[in-house]
């Protein structure tokens, strides 16, 4: 059955939920066996120990971006008619929303996408703020915290097109592109080898959930191209979906059933697969108010900075990194160093060492 009879038998609403799910379900279980994990990337980058944790987002990052600059050239895939490259972008939105977004991961001790992984896993500081980040990721998006959005992203914007394209505006190719990749995949082998504690779900995990970014992007170009009405192609994000299934629970009618229908459940029962068969599934919960107040206010960070930045550490770093995207690129940046920061004065500086006692028995997910 080709592409075409899937979409007029079952509706593209339902081969584009169907096609986010299982990218989703891979995503999930390869995440989970791997512990990607943005945070704790550029935590060991910025403590200068370059270890595991930052080999497996190098693997990862490295990967989506040598697979979606191999689908373009092979034509495959036209990254200019993304969302992140052909529409007006705010500049000030992606930095300032990067920045706040890095300092809500740290405060959370996980990305949008690490919370839904651990919250497969039993763990509930993560479901909880897992829920606060969607609720506000909604309230920006369209509700009290819309108009300061609007309002911070007006500062400094940019029109769509070239100059939203990092290769144009560099006056290189898509193999300058494809080149950066296999430069970004030797750092990320060079770390690998290094670190003490390398095992296979580094590599096949980290290489994994990298080509499942690049598969969503290939997969709603496919969908796109044999559909008769209009499909807007997108890659993996958490914080468009994480909103749009809080307006699917608290609001009727319902969104229209697409990609992001089958992403979040997708990658939920991955992750929950992976914790089972490595039986890291373990109920954990607060240690203290302090953890509690840290989570929640991360929380609510993260969700306005993701939609002020055009998505979270997913969306905006690996997925719109990987097209060359500029805002998403001031994201990412603002992401390491909002977070890095944040790491020094929280669990690092003058307040990690005053709140000690307070966050005696706490765990790192």
């Amino acid at each position: 059955m080709s592409m075409a009879q899937w979409i007029e038998t079952y509706g593209q609403g339902t081969v584009l939920a169907a096609g986010g799910g299982l990218i989703g379900l891979s995503f999930g279980f390869l995440a989970q066996r791997s512990r990607f994990c943005l945070r704790a990337a550029v935590i060991e980058f910025w403590h200068r120990r370059f270890g595991d944790k930052l080999s497996v987002w190098l693997l990862a990052f490295a990967s989506a971006v040598i697979g979606v600059q191999l689908m373009v050239l092979l034509g495959w895939l036209d990254t200019g008619s993304a969302r992140q490259i052909s529409a007006r972008g705010s500049l000030s939105g992606a930095l300032i929303g990067g920045l706040l977004f890095g300092v809500g991961m740290v405060m959370t001790r996980g990305c949008a996408s690490r919370l839904l992984v651990l919250s497969a896993n039993g763990n509930l500081r993560a479901l909880l703020s897992g829920l606060i980040f969607a609720v506000t990721a909604q309230a920006a998006l369209g509700g009290a915290l819309s108009p300061l959005r609007v309002h911070i992203s007006s500062w400094w914007t940019v029109e769509g097109g070239a100059p939203r394209d990092l290769l144009a505006l560099a006056g290189v190719d898509h193999w300058a592109g494809l080149a950066m990749g296999g430069l970004w995949l030797a750092a990320a082998l060079f770390f690998a080898l290094r670190s003490p504690q390398r095992n296979v779900w580094m590599w096949l995990g980290g290489i994994g959930t990298g080509m499942s970014v690049a598969a969503a992007w290939g997969f709603s170009q496919w969908v796109a191209n044999e559909s008769f009405d209009p499909v807007q192609i997108q890659g993996l994000t958490f914080s468009g979906p994480s909103a749009e299934w809080m307006m699917r629970v608290m609001h009727w009618p319902a969104p229209a059933v697409g990609f992001d229908f089958g992403l979040m459940p997708g990658v939920f029962v991955g992750s929950l697969i992976g914790a089972l068969m490595s039986k890291d599934w373990k109920l954990e919960g607060f240690s203290d108010g302090y953890s509690m107040r840290r989570y929640i206010g991360g929380a609510i960070l993260m969700g306005f900075g993701s939609m002020l930045a055009g998505g979270c550490a997913v969306g905006a770093g690996v997925t719109g990194g990987a097209i060359f995207a500029l805002t998403a690129w001031l994201s990412l940046v603002g992401m390491w160093l909002g977070a890095g920061l944040t790491d020094r004065w929280l669990d690092g500086g003058v307040v990690g060492k005053a709140s000690q006692h307070a966050a005696a028995g706490f765990k790192q997910p």
